[in-house]
């Protein structure tokens, strides 16, 4: 066998590993972040008071375009259907195929990225357990919201319990408002898609989308606007603690048999030591 043969099979087998590795690495993050988004539910009571102060705060300063969005969406059901299927949905897809694209076309900078939101997704889970919210549509009637996701639920799979499918509201929590995650993780996406995008099309799409996800929670009465604000804070932290997460996490090696070559926790390939040789 040629040595460029055993190259490539190498590789191939290299990066068949971290499929290996990646794919369950992503599983547990996403099964920790909805089994503890499940868990930390807070008392209602609290959780609305917290979403009523929100709400008030943002009045003081004359910043709460909640309501004229919310009417808006409610009063056009051009607009509010589309909405709800948008909140119901592109949060779980679009997330997903960026990061299968950034690993099939832009592999050197897929680490990082990952490293990032999924930083960001475990200090929005702080955030879901020091600050419980009750979202808009969950206060009462006299705030005047509309919940559009139930107003227009014969449209879709959702039933009154925000985006849960029918009959399976139990296993959401309706309580997780601050920070917004729709939001957070659809910055990810398009600051991933503006940046490394090559395509006039896809930097587009990088620019359009946190725009009309933030436009989504607001017109679907989901979130407040400081929840918009406190999930764009929240990936700033995630992107400002990723490299130094990621440079401790490259140090750690993953030991294998004596002479053979291993890898490192994320996945490069490293030199083990053959045996009876001092590490240098």
């Amino acid at each position: 066998m040629t040595t460029s043969a055993s190259a490539i099979r190498t590789t191939a087998h290299r990066d068949h590993l971290r499929w290996r590795t990646e794919l369950p690495l992503l599983a547990v993050v996403y099964a920790l972040y909805s089994g503890v988004r499940l868990l930390i539910r807070g008392e209602v009571g609290d959780a609305v008071r917290n979403g009523v102060d929100i709400l008030h705060s943002e009045q003081l300063v004359h910043l709460d375009p909640e309501h004229w969005l919310n009417r808006l969406f409610a009063n056009h059901a051009l607009l509010g259907i589309p909405a709800d299927f948008a909140y119901a949905s592109l949060h779980y897809i679009v997330t997903p195929a960026v990061l299968i694209w950034l690993w099939r076309r832009h592999p050197a900078h897929y680490r990082a990225a990952r490293t990032w939101l999924m930083i960001s997704t475990l200090i929005g889970l702080v955030g879901f357990t020091v600050l419980p919210t009750a979202p808009p549509r969950l206060l009462h009637g006299g705030y005047g919201f509309i919940d559009t996701m139930a107003q227009y639920s014969s449209y879709g799979w959702w039933g009154a319990d925000a985006s849960a499918p029918q009959g399976l509201g139990h296993l959401t929590n309706q309580y997780a408002a601050m920070p917004s995650l729709h939001v957070g993780w659809s910055l990810w996406c398009g600051l991933v898609l503006f940046r490394r995008g090559r395509h006039w099309l896809i930097r587009t799409l990088g620019i359009a989308y946190p725009v009309v996800t933030t436009l989504v929670v607001l017109g679907t009465a989901n979130h407040y606007l400081l929840d918009t604000v406190a999930g764009v804070m929240v990936m700033g932290i995630g992107f400002v603690l990723a490299k130094p997460v990621l440079r401790t996490v490259e140090a750690l090696p993953v030991h294998g048999p004596a002479g053979e070559r291993v890898t490192s926790v994320s996945g490069r390939a490293m030199e083990a030591p053959a045996a009876g040789k001092p590490r240098s």
